[in-house]
Protein backbone atom coordinates (compact mmCIF):
# COMPACT_ATOMS: atom_id res chain seq x y z
CA UNK A 1 0.00 0.00 0.00
CA UNK A 2 1.81 3.21 -1.31
CA UNK A 3 0.93 6.36 1.02
CA UNK A 4 0.59 9.96 -0.12
CA UNK A 5 0.45 13.03 1.74
CA UNK A 6 -1.65 15.72 0.89
CA UNK A 7 -1.48 19.34 1.76
CA UNK A 8 -5.41 19.94 1.84
CA UNK A 9 -5.53 23.25 2.85
CA UNK A 10 -2.71 25.53 1.01
CA UNK A 11 -3.98 26.51 -3.27
CA UNK A 12 -6.50 29.14 -4.10
CA UNK A 13 -9.30 27.10 -4.50
CA UNK A 14 -10.96 26.28 -1.58
CA UNK A 15 -9.86 23.12 -0.50
CA UNK A 16 -12.85 21.12 -1.61
CA UNK A 17 -11.21 20.99 -4.90
CA UNK A 18 -8.23 19.08 -3.43
CA UNK A 19 -10.34 16.81 -1.28
CA UNK A 20 -12.14 15.80 -4.42
CA UNK A 21 -9.43 15.52 -6.53
CA UNK A 22 -7.39 13.56 -4.01
CA UNK A 23 -10.65 11.17 -3.47
CA UNK A 24 -11.22 10.41 -7.05
CA UNK A 25 -7.87 8.67 -6.88
CA UNK A 26 -8.16 7.12 -3.95
CA UNK A 27 -11.34 5.86 -5.78
CA UNK A 28 -9.48 4.54 -8.92
CA UNK A 29 -5.92 3.58 -7.21
CA UNK A 30 -7.09 0.31 -4.82
CA UNK A 31 -3.39 0.17 -3.59
CA UNK A 32 -3.12 3.73 -2.49
CA UNK A 33 -3.67 5.56 1.20
CA UNK A 34 -3.64 8.73 1.66
CA UNK A 35 -2.90 11.08 4.70
CA UNK A 36 -5.07 14.32 4.48
CA UNK A 37 -3.48 17.03 6.42
CA UNK A 38 -5.15 20.26 7.54
CA UNK A 39 -8.10 21.50 9.68
CA UNK A 40 -10.27 18.73 10.57
CA UNK A 41 -13.39 20.16 10.40
CA UNK A 42 -12.94 20.74 6.58
CA UNK A 43 -11.70 17.58 5.76
CA UNK A 44 -13.56 15.30 8.26
CA UNK A 45 -17.31 15.59 6.55
CA UNK A 46 -16.07 14.56 3.02
CA UNK A 47 -14.30 11.83 4.41
CA UNK A 48 -17.49 10.24 6.53
CA UNK A 49 -19.15 10.15 3.39
CA UNK A 50 -16.67 7.57 1.87
CA UNK A 51 -17.68 3.91 1.97
CA UNK A 52 -15.73 2.09 4.60
CA UNK A 53 -13.64 0.31 2.63
CA UNK A 54 -12.13 3.60 1.29
CA UNK A 55 -12.60 5.48 4.48
CA UNK A 56 -9.97 3.28 5.94
CA UNK A 57 -7.49 4.17 3.49
CA UNK A 58 -7.78 7.34 4.90
CA UNK A 59 -6.17 9.37 8.02
CA UNK A 60 -6.96 12.92 8.57
CA UNK A 61 -3.52 14.65 10.14
CA UNK A 62 -4.32 18.31 11.72
CA UNK A 63 -2.45 21.44 11.28
CA UNK A 64 -2.80 24.53 13.13
CA UNK A 65 -1.40 26.57 10.24
CA UNK A 66 -2.30 27.24 6.78
CA UNK A 67 1.03 29.19 4.64
CA UNK A 68 -0.36 32.58 2.28
CA UNK A 69 0.05 32.22 -1.48
CA UNK A 70 2.09 35.68 -0.53
CA UNK A 71 4.00 34.32 2.04
CA UNK A 72 7.95 34.79 1.87
CA UNK A 73 9.86 31.25 1.78
CA UNK A 74 11.79 32.36 4.68
CA UNK A 75 8.58 33.38 6.88
CA UNK A 76 7.30 29.78 5.56
CA UNK A 77 10.22 28.25 7.05
CA UNK A 78 10.61 30.11 10.13
CA UNK A 79 6.84 30.54 11.51
CA UNK A 80 5.00 27.58 9.69
CA UNK A 81 6.22 24.41 11.51
CA UNK A 82 2.73 23.54 12.06
CA UNK A 83 1.33 24.50 8.88
CA UNK A 84 -0.23 22.00 6.25
CA UNK A 85 2.59 22.20 3.99
CA UNK A 86 5.30 21.53 6.39
CA UNK A 87 3.98 18.80 8.49
CA UNK A 88 2.89 16.88 4.89
CA UNK A 89 6.67 17.48 4.08
CA UNK A 90 7.76 15.95 7.49
CA UNK A 91 5.68 12.90 6.56
CA UNK A 92 7.66 12.05 3.55
CA UNK A 93 10.79 12.66 5.59
CA UNK A 94 9.47 10.86 8.56
CA UNK A 95 8.91 7.73 6.16
CA UNK A 96 5.18 8.20 6.87
CA UNK A 97 4.37 9.12 2.97
CA UNK A 98 6.29 7.89 0.02
CA UNK A 99 5.66 11.14 -1.50
CA UNK A 100 3.60 14.63 -0.50
CA UNK A 101 1.23 16.92 -2.96
CA UNK A 102 0.65 20.64 -2.71
CA UNK A 103 -0.95 23.18 -4.60
CA UNK A 104 0.59 25.87 -2.28
CA UNK A 105 3.58 29.03 -2.85
CA UNK A 106 6.07 27.65 -4.58
CA UNK A 107 8.61 29.39 -3.23
CA UNK A 108 7.47 28.43 0.59
CA UNK A 109 7.45 25.01 -0.74
CA UNK A 110 10.45 25.01 -1.97
CA UNK A 111 12.07 26.30 0.56
CA UNK A 112 10.65 23.92 3.60
CA UNK A 113 11.57 20.71 1.18
CA UNK A 114 14.73 21.99 0.77
CA UNK A 115 15.11 22.36 4.37
CA UNK A 116 13.40 19.54 5.84
CA UNK A 117 14.41 16.70 3.06
CA UNK A 118 17.58 18.17 1.84
CA UNK A 119 18.97 17.35 -1.86
CA UNK A 120 20.38 13.97 -2.57
CA UNK A 121 24.16 13.52 -3.37
CA UNK A 122 25.78 16.21 -5.01
CA UNK A 123 23.26 17.56 -6.14
CA UNK A 124 23.19 21.59 -5.08
CA UNK A 125 19.48 22.39 -6.09
CA UNK A 126 15.75 20.86 -6.68
CA UNK A 127 14.23 21.86 -10.08
CA UNK A 128 10.26 21.43 -10.67
CA UNK A 129 10.06 19.55 -13.57
CA UNK A 130 6.76 18.92 -15.88
CA UNK A 131 5.58 17.08 -18.83
CA UNK A 132 4.64 20.02 -22.18
CA UNK A 133 2.85 18.29 -24.83
CA UNK A 134 4.61 18.39 -27.86
CA UNK A 135 4.60 16.96 -31.36
CA UNK A 136 5.99 13.56 -30.55
CA UNK A 137 3.73 13.52 -26.95
CA UNK A 138 5.79 15.32 -24.41
CA UNK A 139 8.54 17.18 -23.88
CA UNK A 140 9.96 17.27 -20.07
CA UNK A 141 10.83 20.58 -19.11
CA UNK A 142 12.99 22.17 -15.92
CA UNK A 143 13.39 24.23 -13.56
CA UNK A 144 9.77 25.84 -13.86
CA UNK A 145 10.41 27.90 -11.10
CA UNK A 146 12.33 26.40 -8.17
CA UNK A 147 15.37 28.80 -8.73
CA UNK A 148 14.82 31.85 -10.01
CA UNK A 149 18.77 32.03 -11.13
CA UNK A 150 20.84 29.02 -11.68
CA UNK A 151 24.79 28.43 -12.01
CA UNK A 152 26.21 27.32 -15.15
CA UNK A 153 26.56 24.01 -12.83
CA UNK A 154 23.34 23.95 -11.17
CA UNK A 155 21.84 23.98 -15.19
CA UNK A 156 24.30 21.13 -16.03
CA UNK A 157 22.56 19.30 -12.67
CA UNK A 158 18.95 20.17 -14.13
CA UNK A 159 19.95 18.33 -17.34
CA UNK A 160 21.20 15.06 -15.98
CA UNK A 161 18.20 14.72 -13.49
CA UNK A 162 16.23 15.76 -16.22
CA UNK A 163 17.18 12.75 -18.71
CA UNK A 164 17.16 10.02 -15.90
CA UNK A 165 13.62 10.96 -14.82
CA UNK A 166 12.66 10.87 -18.30
CA UNK A 167 14.47 7.02 -18.84
CA UNK A 168 13.71 6.14 -15.79
CA UNK A 169 10.06 7.60 -15.32
CA UNK A 170 8.96 7.86 -18.94
CA UNK A 171 10.59 5.48 -20.70
CA UNK A 172 12.54 7.71 -23.00
CA UNK A 173 15.76 5.28 -24.03
CA UNK A 174 17.69 8.01 -24.69
CA UNK A 175 16.25 11.11 -23.92
CA UNK A 176 17.81 13.89 -25.72
CA UNK A 177 18.80 17.45 -23.76
CA UNK A 178 18.40 20.54 -25.26
CA UNK A 179 19.65 23.88 -23.36
CA UNK A 180 16.79 26.63 -23.60
CA UNK A 181 18.35 29.91 -25.25
CA UNK A 182 17.82 32.40 -27.56
CA UNK A 183 19.47 30.95 -30.69
CA UNK A 184 20.54 27.71 -31.80
CA UNK A 185 24.18 29.17 -32.29
CA UNK A 186 27.00 28.61 -30.19
CA UNK A 187 27.65 32.27 -29.73
CA UNK A 188 24.31 33.10 -28.84
CA UNK A 189 23.42 33.75 -24.85
CA UNK A 190 24.69 35.07 -21.91
CA UNK A 191 27.81 34.19 -20.11
CA UNK A 192 25.71 31.40 -17.92
CA UNK A 193 24.22 29.36 -20.73
CA UNK A 194 27.33 29.65 -22.84
CA UNK A 195 29.27 28.28 -19.58
CA UNK A 196 26.45 25.33 -19.27
CA UNK A 197 26.72 24.47 -22.40
CA UNK A 198 30.51 24.08 -22.34
CA UNK A 199 29.83 21.78 -19.02
CA UNK A 200 26.91 19.97 -20.93
CA UNK A 201 29.28 18.52 -23.83
CA UNK A 202 31.00 16.59 -21.33
CA UNK A 203 28.37 15.53 -19.18
CA UNK A 204 27.15 11.98 -19.58
CA UNK A 205 23.67 12.89 -21.37
CA UNK A 206 22.47 12.81 -25.20
CA UNK A 207 23.30 16.95 -25.00
CA UNK A 208 22.17 18.36 -28.50
CA UNK A 209 22.87 22.07 -28.08
CA UNK A 210 21.27 25.45 -27.73
CA UNK A 211 17.73 25.19 -28.86
CA UNK A 212 14.80 27.73 -28.89
CA UNK A 213 11.52 28.21 -27.70
CA UNK A 214 9.57 26.57 -30.38
CA UNK A 215 11.74 23.16 -29.92
CA UNK A 216 9.79 22.78 -26.24
CA UNK A 217 6.71 21.50 -28.79
CA UNK A 218 8.70 20.20 -32.22
CA UNK A 219 9.42 17.14 -30.64
CA UNK A 220 13.15 17.13 -31.40
CA UNK A 221 13.94 17.19 -27.69
CA UNK A 222 12.62 15.01 -25.30
CA UNK A 223 14.14 17.30 -22.07
CA UNK A 224 14.18 21.04 -22.00
CA UNK A 225 16.53 22.96 -19.44
CA UNK A 226 16.63 26.51 -18.25
CA UNK A 227 16.56 28.29 -14.92
CA UNK A 228 13.17 28.70 -13.23
CA UNK A 229 12.75 32.67 -13.93
CA UNK A 230 12.57 31.67 -17.49
CA UNK A 231 10.72 27.81 -17.53
CA UNK A 232 7.89 29.52 -15.46
CA UNK A 233 7.55 32.05 -17.77
CA UNK A 234 7.30 29.72 -20.50
CA UNK A 235 5.18 27.87 -18.69
CA UNK A 236 2.56 30.69 -17.59
CA UNK A 237 2.40 31.42 -21.81
CA UNK A 238 1.92 28.21 -22.92
CA UNK A 239 -1.11 28.16 -20.27
CA UNK A 240 -2.50 31.85 -21.23
CA UNK A 241 -2.34 30.67 -24.46
CA UNK A 242 -4.04 27.44 -24.61
CA UNK A 243 -6.69 29.83 -23.15
CA UNK A 244 -6.66 32.59 -25.77
CA UNK A 245 -7.02 29.61 -28.24
CA UNK A 246 -10.09 27.94 -26.58
CA UNK A 247 -11.67 30.99 -26.09
CA UNK A 248 -11.02 32.19 -29.61
CA UNK A 249 -12.40 28.87 -31.08
CA UNK A 250 -15.45 29.08 -28.90
CA UNK A 251 -16.01 32.59 -29.93
CA UNK A 252 -16.07 31.30 -33.96
CA UNK A 253 -17.65 28.69 -33.83
CA UNK A 254 -20.51 30.30 -32.18
CA UNK A 255 -20.62 33.39 -34.98
CA UNK A 256 -22.98 31.99 -37.37
CA UNK A 257 -24.79 29.25 -38.02
CA UNK A 258 -22.45 27.70 -40.70
CA UNK A 259 -20.15 27.95 -38.26
CA UNK A 260 -22.03 26.09 -35.24
CA UNK A 261 -23.25 23.50 -37.85
CA UNK A 262 -18.98 23.30 -38.82
CA UNK A 263 -18.37 22.73 -35.13
CA UNK A 264 -21.25 20.01 -34.70
CA UNK A 265 -19.46 17.73 -37.94
CA UNK A 266 -15.78 18.76 -35.70
CA UNK A 267 -17.36 18.24 -32.50
CA UNK A 268 -15.62 14.65 -32.53
CA UNK A 269 -12.06 15.92 -33.21
CA UNK A 270 -12.07 19.10 -31.51
CA UNK A 271 -13.10 17.32 -28.13
CA UNK A 272 -9.81 14.90 -28.78
CA UNK A 273 -7.83 18.16 -29.56
CA UNK A 274 -9.23 20.08 -26.24
CA UNK A 275 -8.36 16.99 -24.22
CA UNK A 276 -4.79 16.44 -25.33
CA UNK A 277 -4.21 19.95 -24.72
CA UNK A 278 -5.97 20.63 -21.72
CA UNK A 279 -3.73 21.82 -19.81
CA UNK A 280 -5.44 19.82 -16.66
CA UNK A 281 -4.10 16.81 -17.80
CA UNK A 282 -0.17 18.33 -17.44
CA UNK A 283 -0.83 19.56 -13.97
CA UNK A 284 1.93 18.28 -11.53
CA UNK A 285 5.79 18.81 -11.24
CA UNK A 286 8.30 16.89 -9.68
CA UNK A 287 10.80 18.45 -7.69
CA UNK A 288 13.88 16.24 -8.89
CA UNK A 289 16.68 15.97 -6.75
CA UNK A 290 15.29 15.90 -3.24
CA UNK A 291 15.81 12.81 -0.66
CA UNK A 292 11.93 12.64 -1.09
CA UNK A 293 8.88 12.96 -3.67
CA UNK A 294 7.36 16.44 -3.31
CA UNK A 295 5.18 17.23 -6.41
CA UNK A 296 3.79 20.78 -7.22
CA UNK A 297 0.38 21.54 -8.02
CA UNK A 298 -0.95 24.75 -9.48
CA UNK A 299 -2.66 26.95 -7.26
CA UNK A 300 -5.76 27.25 -9.21
CA UNK A 301 -6.16 23.46 -9.73
CA UNK A 302 -9.72 22.19 -9.83
CA UNK A 303 -10.64 18.52 -8.82
CA UNK A 304 -9.93 17.19 -12.04
CA UNK A 305 -5.79 18.72 -12.35
CA UNK A 306 -5.50 18.31 -8.41
CA UNK A 307 -6.28 14.50 -9.23
CA UNK A 308 -3.65 14.37 -12.14
CA UNK A 309 -0.92 15.85 -9.52
CA UNK A 310 -1.77 13.14 -7.03
CA UNK A 311 -1.41 10.74 -9.80
CA UNK A 312 2.00 11.50 -10.52
CA UNK A 313 3.23 11.41 -7.11
CA UNK A 314 2.48 8.01 -6.42
CA UNK A 315 3.80 7.18 -10.33
CA UNK A 316 7.06 9.20 -9.43
CA UNK A 317 7.26 7.17 -5.71
CA UNK A 318 6.44 3.61 -7.33
CA UNK A 319 9.59 4.41 -10.33
CA UNK A 320 11.67 5.33 -7.21
CA UNK A 321 12.89 8.40 -8.59
CA UNK A 322 14.72 9.58 -5.79
CA UNK A 323 17.04 6.68 -5.67
CA UNK A 324 17.51 6.65 -9.54
CA UNK A 325 18.81 10.57 -9.14
CA UNK A 326 20.48 9.48 -6.37
CA UNK A 327 22.16 6.74 -7.87
CA UNK A 328 23.65 9.02 -10.54
CA UNK A 329 24.91 11.72 -8.03
CA UNK A 330 26.52 9.27 -6.19
CA UNK A 331 30.37 10.30 -6.00
CA UNK A 332 31.36 6.60 -8.03
CA UNK A 333 28.12 6.34 -9.59
CA UNK A 334 27.89 6.75 -13.87
CA UNK A 335 25.11 7.06 -15.75
CA UNK A 336 24.52 4.78 -18.52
Amino acid sequence: MLTVAIDVMSGDRAAHERLTGSLRVLRDDSDLRLLLVGQPEQIRPEVEQLPSALGGRVEVICASQVIAMDETPRAAVRRGRDSSMRIAVNLVKEGRAAACVSAGNTGALTAISHFVLKTVANVERAAIMSAIPSARGHAHMLDLGANTGATPLQLCQFARMGSIVARDLYEVQRPRVGLLNIGEEDIKGHETVQAAHALLTREPVDYVGFVEGDAIFTGEVDVVVTDGFTGNVALKTMEGLARLIAARARREFQASARAMFAAWIARPALRRLAAALDPRRYNGACMVGLRGIVVKSHGRADATAFARAVELAAHAARGHMTAHVAQAFEPQGVFS
